[in-house]
């Protein structure tokens, strides 16, 4: 594909659309890798869970980590509906090794990959810099703590709401948007992502 730098710092290109047999297996195997994590950062939130009893919303700066693969997925692959795939991937993955959750996590996962992939649809599936990275993993922050005001903490009052949809979104900046960003980065010094766009 043809590319050209674009203000944001990032490559434009004519993107190819089309998924192929090696997009999706990669796609899978990122999601099959986070989904055993979601499984055990599951035991990590519950262990943690005491650290944030005066303030519960706070709890939410470690919950970037659910939010990778929707941005991981699409850096590297770059096709429409990638961070969809991949975070539905590892939500199942999580669900069948025994999220303490259940179901709710399939759910929980939809959402959070349709929150990064409303910005990278925005952006045409060309540009994928930082900025977009970031915008996209705080949005999916945010819609992963609606969904939890939603079900589980819809008698907090709104300054705690508020509070916790800023700590997620504020998590997803950081810990699923830089941190997914410095990760493909380093896969592609060491070589992993040679093929893929990212490697461009």
């Amino acid at each position: 594909m043809s590319g050209r730098v674009t203000p944001y710092g990032g490559a434009a290109t004519v993107p190819d659309t089309r998924w192929s047999t090696r997009d999706i297996v990669v796609t899978a195997v990122i999601a099959v890798a986070f989904g055993v994590v979601f499984w055990a950062w599951g035991y990590v939130w519950n262990f943690a869970g005491p650290l944030f009893t005066a303030l519960k919303p706070a709890e939410y700066i470690i919950s970037g980590i659910w939010l990778m693969p929707a941005i991981i997925a699409p850096l590297v692959v770059r096709k429409p509906g990638a961070a969809i795939y991949a975070e539905m991937v590892a939500a199942i993955l999580e669900n069948v090794l025994g999220s303490t959750w259940g179901l709710d996590v399939l759910f929980s996962g939809f959402v959070q990959g349709v929150a990064a992939e409303v910005v990278f649809a925005f952006a045409l599936y060309r540009v994928f810099s930082l900025r977009v990275v970031m915008v996209a993993a705080g949005l999916a922050g945010v819609g992963e703590a609606i969904h939890d005001i939603l079900i589980y903490y819809p008698t907090y009052s709104a300054d705690l709401q508020i509070a916790t949809i800023v700590a997620a979104a504020l998590s997803g900046v950081v810990v699923a948007g830089l941190g997914s960003w410095w990760l493909v980065r380093a896969l592609r010094r060491a070589g992993v992502l040679e093929g893929f766009p990212a490697d461009d």
